[in-house]
């Protein structure tokens, strides 16, 4: 439960954004409702006389920054959507990425000592200024003794106590949306704080996040779509982290997209493969692929970094994505819409035809179109609206897929605004459906499907339910009971695969 310093936080959240007026800015009066605009006037009676310095954009980077970690977050995913927001909005948000305010080059030092527990000369050769800051840690360039050149993250002194002020604020909030505004329960408030909390605590052992970046580096190098640095594991403790330096520029800088000979709609289309390829044929992938986070490079070659955030889907979900994406790829709506009913997307009271029709309405306006002809903003209304219609609730466990997917779609429009994503995502679909509805694989999927069976007959035998008689009769029929268990598993496996062979 948290308590009253999470409500005065919450106060405190509230009045900065007021003090700023980056909660209703003036400058978006046309678009309000009069309603909403008549609020806006009267919170501006409170706001600073700093409120009407800079750009939006600017005064809510501003107000996010000095709220916290989590907040940042936010204004990262908000910043990869100029799509939606507008591209100035989305360029003043940009800083939130990367190019925050430093902390001194001594602490850092002294933290990288401490943890590795030995003098910083005896680990690099050379240990830079910081390049690079965001919400919970910086990164210095450095130099092996063996002529690498790396890059060194270190964690923000007291971010834990900064994240765990943050955590007790956003349960908080969620908790007063769920119980106060009955239209966002569908959205899951509770849960999505709670994904978003333990995926940030997860990020505050720099040690889980070596690992998580060394899984997506063996992954990666499978496709090629995407690469990743390896990690230097003698540099890394549980505030620090040393992986070899990435190759190219930073997607946020400017001129990172005017590089000589960069094939911007390969290297688009390489993102959402690598991003896709992650998470059907491997079930892992980046959760945090914005662009302070990705390096490129001539022609198309894409480096990320910060692996903090790693998603990951069970093999239904990642067949659930596959089966619905493979759907709109084939404009076979009918498909999509059983596909949200096997998964229990959309409540069984709900007619499936009806919801088809309303896909094909989202997905024939979009489909085959470039994105800067598909006005975004407009689709996900509709998106949500019928989210609304169909009783749709949001799902916890993916979260970090959907945020992901959204920000990933959203940087590769700006790589490329001609961007088909449909395209993008046909080659790698198209081969997970081809390997996955391969006979070989349809009967090693049954054969598992046996060999539990079996084991949990087997299981059932040497453990029946014991009947309301006397010692002496159930060990009487104690080995008889084996037989009967085995035969059954027998004829419920040879079941399964005369089954498999008929429909292959």
């Amino acid at each position: 439960m948290s308590g009253p310093g999470a409500f005065g936080r919450l106060i405190g959240a509230a009045w900065m954004l007021v003090r700023n007026d980056a909660l209703l800015p003036h400058e978006l009066d046309p678009l309000y409702s009069s309603g909403t605009r008549t609020l806006g006037k009267v919170l501006r009676i409170f706001a600073g006389s700093r409120a009407r310095l800079g750009r939006p954009g600017e005064r809510l980077a501003r107000s996010l920054e000095r709220l916290g970690p989590v907040a940042i977050k936010l204004g990262q995913l908000l910043s990869t959507r100029a799509d939606l927001f507008g591209r100035q909005f989305a360029e003043d948000l940009s800083r939130l990425k990367d190019r925050l305010e430093p902390f001194p080059i001594e602490v850092a030092r002294a933290e990288v000592e401490y943890q590795l527990g030995r003098p910083i000369e005896s680990l690099f050769k050379v240990f830079g200024e910081p390049v690079a800051a965001a919400s919970l840690a910086q990164a210095h360039e450095a130099v092996l003794f063996d002529g690498r050149h790396v890059a060194v993250k270190v964690l923000r002194p007291a971010i834990a106590r900064r994240v765990a002020d943050d955590s007790e604020v956003l349960a908080l909030a969620a908790r007063l949306i769920d119980r106060w505004v009955p239209p966002a329960r569908r959205l899951e408030p509770r849960g999505f704080a709670s994904t978003v909390i333990r995926a940030t605590e997860l990020e505050l052992d720099l040690r889980l996040e070596a690992a998580g970046a060394d899984e997506l580096c063996e992954v990666m190098a499978k496709d090629g779509y995407m690469r990743a640095p390896p990690v230097i594991w003698e540099g890394v403790g549980k505030r620090v982290l040393t992986m070899e330096w990435a190759r190219g520029m930073p997607l946020s800088e400017d001129q990172a997209l005017l590089q000589e000979g960069l094939d911007r709609k390969q290297l688009a289309d390489n993102l959402i493969r690598a991003f896709l390829a992650q998470a059907l044929d491997h079930g892992v992938f980046h959760a945090d692929l914005h662009e302070g986070n990705l390096f490129v490079a001539a022609p198309a070659e894409i480096t990320a970094v910060d692996f903090g955030i790693i998603g990951r889907l069970g093999a239904p979900e990642r067949r659930y994505l596959a089966r619905i994406l493979w759907g709109f790829l084939q404009r076979d709506y009918d498909q999509v819409a059983r596909v949200h009913f096997d998964a229990g997307y959309v409540p069984a009271n709900h007619d499936v035809a009806a919801f088809a029709q309303a896909l094909r309405a989202v997905g024939e306006p979009v489909f085959g179109r470039a994105a800067s002809e598909v006005p975004m903003s407009r689709v996900l209304t509709q998106l949500f609206e019928i989210t609304a219609l169909f009783d749709m609730r949001l799902r916890p466990e993916l979260v970090l897929l959907q945020k992901t997917m959204m920000t990933v779609e959203g940087v590769a429009r700006r790589i490329d605004p001609d961007h088909d994503i449909w395209a993008a995502s046909d080659p790698v679909v198209r081969r997970w459906m081809a390997r996955e509805l391969s006979p070989v694989t349809r009967i090693q999927r049954l054969a598992g499907e046996a060999e539990l069976a079996i084991r949990n007959l087997a299981r059932l035998a040497e453990n029946p339910p014991m009947p309301t008689a006397s010692v002496t009769v159930v060990e009487e029929r104690h080995e008889g009971s084996r037989w009967f268990w085995f035969t059954l598993g027998v004829v419920v496996s040879a079941a399964a695969f005369a089954a498999g062979a008929y429909f292959l």
